[in-house]
């Protein structure tokens, strides 16, 4: 009976509407075969070879494909090996899961020749596992491919100590734990010190009163002072007056006792100056605005490490060693005199670190890192104090000069350590900058002056770039971030 809808009928006798749907072409399957590596010759090439009317070494080519006559693959080969998978030159003494069974009489080996080849163009005839020979033939079986051998970086992992590669002899590489050898201090040293994210700190960075006073007015001093000498002698051998002279001398030693006060107090002072300065609310700030924000500090990209104590995960790391001498010692650095302590050595590294403003809440990446400008005043604490008496008790310390190809003789040696580690509350005190809602404190564009402190006789100073203040952060407990 006729119908004004179309139908067909299906293949299993139903009928359904609608017209049967066109058999759609299968587009054509192309095949490829991996070349193989030639090494630079093109006769080794193939079909490239041919387009140049070079003749091809057909001896070298790769050869893929089935085996005639294998068995079949059940848990344990007999008979024949394959080589599944690429096997690397530095793997061939790896043990893995691998069964071997020997093969009696006159057996012959059938293996697959797909894998890499050598330098040659021939398969490589490496395998993995034991093998066992039973007559003239030897049974072999790779099972999957085998992990290249990575270097060994000193990564510090866990698991037991004979996990990971195998060396040459086929034992268990040791590759857990830290590496205990001077070649990788050093590499790891030079590596921050040459980091272009590393700020490399030196003695000129720390304040000093003689190299924050001005020098135009310090030379006016110097030669008013000259100029009242000369006149009072002058005066005292033609009139016989001293009084020119007497006020000279006296004016000339306020103003030395007043140079030597600011000289070993102006530290303290500018820490007091800093201590006092009110704390800024980040949230309120103007851009270009000078501020102090104090906070809790937490690593950057570019974590830091202390030298000798090997505190981690720190923003600032300082390690001074000094050196006392005597009548007769030798001296620490050109500018070292006698009973005093002098600099022999300085490491000192800041990087670029967020603080979370104890105010708002708000975290600012504070830019101490690429070289920037950073005053700091962080508290040091002595690690090591070492004399004739003790200087056998310390193997850590003489193991650190070791590395710093530093002579220990029979000197007099102080070390100290600080760094700020993330966690520890610091104040910071630079410029607020915003770019893109990121809020940055970058080092001001002229040193910021703390004024004169009278009732302290304390003469003004100035600080440059970032000011970072820290106490001892040994003897405070950090805030876990």
């Amino acid at each position: 009976m006729g119908s004004r809808f179309p139908s067909h009928q299906l293949s299993n006798g139903l009928y359904v509407s609608g017209r049967p749907e066109q058999p759609k072409e299968r587009p054509p399957t192309m095949s490829s075969t991996a070349m193989p590596y030639t090494g630079g010759d093109i006769k080794k090439s193939g079909e490239l070879g041919k387009m140049f009317d070079i003749p091809v070494d057909g001896s070298r080519s790769r050869k893929s494909g089935p085996i005639n006559n294998a068995p079949s693959r059940t848990g344990s080969f007999g008979g024949a090996g394959t080589h599944s998978g690429p096997i690397m030159p530095n793997a061939s003494n790896r043990a893995g899961s691998v069964s071997s069974a020997g093969i009696s009489g006159s057996a012959s080996v059938k293996k697959s020749n797909s894998g890499p080849l050598n330098r040659h163009g021939d398969p490589v005839k490496k395998s993995s596992g034991p093998q066992s020979a039973g007559g003239s033939s030897v049974s072999r079986q790779n099972s999957g491919p085998l992990p290249p051998v990575l270097p060994t970086t000193g990564l510090i992992t866990s698991g037991p100590i004979s996990s990971g590669p195998l060396n040459s002899s086929g034992a268990p590489r040791k590759v857990s734990g830290p590496l205990d050898s001077t070649g990788s201090v050093k590499i790891h040293s030079a590596s921050i010190v040459h980091n272009q994210a590393v700020t490399n700190l030196s003695q000129e960075d720390e304040y000093s009163f003689h190299r924050s006073f001005p020098k135009p007015i310090l030379w006016s001093m110097i030669l008013l002072f000259v100029m009242g000498f000369i006149a009072g002698g002058f005066i005292l051998g033609a009139v016989h007056n001293p009084i020119l002279l007497i006020v000279v001398v006296v004016l000339f030693g306020a103003v030395a006792a007043v140079f030597t006060w600011n000289t070993y107090w102006g530290r303290r002072a500018i820490t007091g100056f800093i201590a006092r300065y009110p704390d800024a609310e980040l949230r309120t700030a103007r851009d270009g605005q000078f501020v102090k924000v104090s906070g809790v500090v937490t690593c950057g990209n570019v974590p830091l490490e202390s030298s000798f104590q090997k505190v981690p995960r720190c923003v600032y790391t300082s390690t001074s060693l000094y050196e006392y001498r005597g009548w007769d010692s030798k001296a620490a650095n050109p500018t070292h005199r006698r009973f005093t302590w002098g600099l022999r050595s300085l490491e000192r590294h800041v990087v670029d670190f967020y603080i979370s403003d104890f105010q708002s809440g708000l975290r600012a990446l504070v830019k101490t890192g690429y070289g920037a400008r950073v005053t700091p005043y962080v508290d040091e604490s002595v690690v090591v104090d070492i004399n004739q008496s003790n200087r056998d008790m310390s193997p850590e310390f003489i193991r650190w000069l070791g590395e710093r190809n530093l002579s220990s003789d029979d000197r007099v040696m102080r070390l100290k350590e600080g760094y700020i580690k993330e966690g520890s509350t610091v104040s910071v005190m630079g410029v607020v900058q915003r770019n893109d809602n990121v809020l940055m404190i970058v080092p001001p564009p002229e040193p910021f002056p703390t004024g004169c402190q009278w009732t302290k006789c304390i003469l003004p100073a100035s600080l440059e770039g970032i000011v970072l203040r820290c106490e001892d952060t040994s003897k405070i407990d950090v805030i876990p971030v």
